[in-house]
């Protein structure tokens, strides 16, 4: 299958206590380990890049999966939070929370369409059976 599109990212340095950029120059950060796992938390770090990518991909997903319905939404808004969790064996693993906020819409027609978008997102079918996603609409 021939992909539509492809990024290229290259990480130097010490991971995450070093550098990640683009091939295509638009992303070129400085990367620290969080204070809360004891670094400086003066960079950005790989959990914080992924709640960012989730977050617009399935915001884009919930766009497309209106339309499609024919459904029309505004102002609308998702939240990502990544959680980094110990797997007991000495790794990792993670954890994603959504926070879909569509205004206006009764919950559960908007939890429907939010759980429609669950099931095209490209972030969301990357992950399924691999960690935990919950998806949660919210009234704001």
């Amino acid at each position: 299958m021939t992909p539509l599109y492809t990024a290229e990212a290259l990480s130097t340095g010490a991971g995450r206590n070093g550098r990640v950029a683009t091939t295509s120059g638009t992303v070129n950060l400085e990367l620290a380990i969080p204070k809360e796992m004891g670094g400086s938390g003066n960079g950005a770090n790989p959990e914080e890049l992924f709640a960012a990518g989730y977050a617009a991909c399935f915001h884009s997903a919930l766009q497309m999966v209106a339309r499609n319905q024919k459904v029309a939404i505004s102002d609308t808004s998702v939240g990502s939070r990544v959680h980094l969790l110990p797997n007991g064996s000495g790794g990792f693993v993670l954890a994603v929370t959504l926070e879909v906020v569509i205004p206006g819409m009764e919950h559960d027609q908007a939890q429907a369409l939010a759980d429609a978008a669950h099931l095209v997102c490209p972030y969301s079918n990357a992950t399924r059976g691999n960690i935990e996603v919950t998806v949660n609409v919210t009234d704001d």
